[in-house]
């Protein structure tokens, strides 16, 4: 391959894991390809940063053209620059995670995605690129995340969580993202002893269980 400057100039895009829970199971956000390469294959959304944009400017970007969804919270997950990773060149990626609550997002495929779809993590299917070793550290880093040993990292589980939240709802969404179960009560004694939440007076309502508490987060 032939240059007309210098130094060679990789192409760079980012992908933009979207994690939400959805029906207790933790979910991901995924495009079906409209066109070539991995045409009719499933990918993480995302796409080539332009010349005049930051690089979170065009995670935003390129998650709104191809699902519809905007003023999404990202935080930057590493890059990836195998020599082969993209069909179409040397192409090195820059990878953002979202972690959303899942009730009031509708998602629609949209530029050059033919449809946008949660997919429950532990049931994928095929993905383009290397995207699935991208959606494994993601999901790897969402467990280092919540592990009881760690304080400001596991801050990431309230994304999940609507403002007030009872303590069985926290519990169900940190197994979630652990992967595992955990004490009801060890759980309950942590998680007063680590964050700051507060009783907001208020109870739990619809369902088919008795009202609950209500908890928020303390205003840092």
């Amino acid at each position: 391959m032939s240059y007309t400057y210098d130094y060679p100039r990789p192409s760079v895009t980012t992908d933009i894991l979207v994690f939400s829970i959805r029906d207790g199971v933790l979910q991901v956000l995924l495009i079906e390809r409209k066109i070539d390469p991995f045409q009719g294959t499933w990918a993480i959304p995302g796409g080539f940063v332009q010349m005049d944009e930051d690089l979170r400017d065009g995670a935003l970007r390129e998650l709104e053209e191809e699902t519809g969804l905007s003023d999404i919270p990202l935080r930057q997950l590493r890059a990836y620059g195998a020599p082969d990773r993209d069909p179409r060149g040397r192409v090195i990626t820059v990878a953002f995670i979202a972690l959303v609550p899942s009730d009031e997002l509708i998602a629609r495929g949209g530029s050059d995605a033919q449809d946008a779809r949660w997919f429950p993590i532990d049931d994928l299917p095929p993905l383009a690129f290397d995207h699935a070793e991208i959606l494994a550290d993601g999901r790897a880093e969402l467990a280092r995340d919540v592990t009881a040993s760690i304080h400001d990292s596991a801050l990431v589980a309230f994304d999940f969580l609507p403002e007030k939240f009872t303590l069985s709802q926290a519990q169900r969404v940190f197994e979630t993202l652990r992967g595992e179960e955990m004490d009801k009560r060890n759980f309950r004694k942590w998680l007063s002893n680590e964050w700051s939440i507060e009783d907001t007076g208020e109870k739990s309502s619809g369902g088919r269980h008795r009202p609950a508490a209500l908890f928020r987060l303390k205003p840092d």
